[in-house]
């Protein structure tokens, strides 16, 4: 059968190109080789940036699966690969028609599914057992024999296939085993078979992942750095953009003062590593993904660092715009019960659309400040307050719709909140005490905490993995700023 950017460094450059997708290429394309290097010496290295990733995706992905890849529904892929099996399994059903019935394609099938029933097998006693069975049923010379001398019973020798394979299936897989025991048409059943075959491959595909995750989890670092270095050996100026986004952050807390607070210092304090690291990695949440390259040390993770820019982004208008309710609201609803989860799910629900390219924040707002007045009042009658007024209407929503200018006061507090509070779990990594949250959080406060979490994570992984890179291009930053 056929086998089928107002935070520190945060500037853009725009003379740069735009990439965003996470491959190999996306590595080797960023700079142009200083030095002559073999086809089969980029071939290596690439193979070796792409064992790299797969093992990071591994370990930082919990979810992570294997899935089959089937080419798209009317695509020439698609057709060429279906014209295939049907004139297979036609020759295949025309030679068990013949008489005497031929087995020659048969006995290839039968010799696919031993190859493929035996590399499920694991060591151990039971299993021990199991390939001798296999190896004794499916024996193919003595198949082979049977057939020659019109002996072969190749109902039975299918019927054990399909045992065997419920013996191996995950439990997921037992309504399929069931499905094939109704079959009573040899060649269905047998393209069944392969069917449910393909499936089980991934199960222990996956399997094999759950399995060797918490292996890799002890030695990815050590294999990450490895790697690079690999990568590095071949390509000298693939840190070029790392060094850059360091640089910008270096000369931007120098330029704010060196703790990075915005409040320049006639003697400011010594720049530490720790402290430019930290900087740089809460930069990625401010990054411009469509104009600015992203760092060669991060790459592997921009879609993740991606996510949670999305995520800061909305949990920050939804912080703004509660902030705005409640001051504008005063005591009348403060302490309502469920009041706050009500009027976060309205926005949330409201914003589902924020990164979208259709999207119009002014509009948006305007929608949100039209439903809240609608929810405000609605609790306000019934716990027998006065309702609002057309006056506090009309300023509530003016309040809401200007939180649609990124320069709007209280949206600027808030978001410099979230950037202090995700700093100082950064920074809690070191000192072993987790930061309080800061005021006007509190409405966030189980998101911002779980976007946290992945945050802190994911930066000191990268931290361990590329603490030796790190470390020589601090050096010569430093080095470049004394001789300069």
């Amino acid at each position: 059968m056929p086998k089928d950017s107002d935070k520190p460094g945060c500037g853009k450059d725009n003379n740069t190109e735009d990439r965003t997708e996470i491959s190999d290429d996306s590595l080797m394309e960023r700079t142009s080789p200083p030095r002559f290097v073999s086809v089969e010496e980029l071939m290596k290295t690439a193979k070796g940036v792409t064992n790299m990733a797969l093992a990071h995706e591994i370990v930082v992905n919990q979810g992570f699966q294997v899935k089959p890849v089937e080419p798209l529904e009317g695509s020439l892929e698609k057709r060429i690969k279906d014209v295939m099996h049907k004139a297979f399994w036609d020759c295949l059903e025309g030679q068990l028609r013949e008489e005497p019935p031929s087995y020659h394609h048969a006995i290839k099938l039968l010799a696919e599914i031993k190859e493929t029933l035996l590399s499920f097998l694991l060591t151990g006693p039971g299993h021990t057992r199991l390939r001798a069975l296999i190896q004794e049923v499916l024996d193919l010379e003595l198949i082979q024999q049977q057939a020659e001398n019109s002996a072969l019973d190749i109902r039975k020798v299918v019927e054990f296939v399909v045992g065997m394979m419920g013996s191996l299936c995950a439990p997921s897989r037992d309504g399929d085993i069931r499905a094939l025991k109704d079959i009573t048409d040899l060649v269905p059943l047998l393209r069944e078979i392969f069917l449910v075959l393909d499936k089980m491959k991934i199960d222990m595909a996956n399997f094999a992942v759950s399995s060797i995750r918490p292996h890799l989890l002890q030695q990815s670092v050590e294999y990450e750095r490895n790697k690079f270095q690999e990568f590095l050996d071949k390509q000298p100026n693939a840190l070029d953009l790392t060094e850059k986004w360091l640089q910008d952050v270096v000369r931007s807390l120098q330029e704010s003062g060196a703790d990075g607070s915005g409040m320049a210092a006639s003697n400011p304090l010594p720049l530490l590593p720790v402290n430019v690291h930290n900087h740089a990695f809460l930069c990625l949440l401010k990054w411009d993904h469509a104009s600015e390259p992203f760092p060669e040390t991060v790459l592997m993770d921009q879609v993740r660092f991606q996510e949670m820019k999305r995520d800061v982004d909305r949990l920050a208008l939804v912080a703004t715009v509660l902030l705005v309710v409640y001051n504008t609201s005063g005591e009348a609803i403060a302490g309502l019960p469920g009041l706050m989860d009500t009027l976060k799910n309205t926005i949330h629900t409201l914003l589902t659309d924020l990164h979208q390219p259709s999207f119009r924040a002014a509009d948006a707002l305007a929608t949100i400040a039209e439903r809240l007045c609608v929810d405000l009042g609605e609790v306000l009658a019934q716990h027998g307050f006065t309702p609002f007024s057309s006056d506090r209407q009309r300023v509530l929503k003016g309040q809401i719709s200007a939180v649609a200018h990124s320069d709007n006061a209280v949206r600027k507090v808030i978001d410099s909140r979230i950037q202090t509070y995700l700093l100082g779990v950064l920074e809690s990594s070191v000192h072993k005490s987790a930061p309080s949250l800061p005021g006007g959080l509190a409405p966030i406060s189980k998101e911002l905490e779980e976007l946290a979490v992945k945050f802190g994570r994911l930066v000191n992984l990268n931290k361990l993995v590329f603490s030796p890179f790190y470390q020589q291009i601090f050096q010569k930053i430093l080095k470049d700023d004394v001789t300069a």
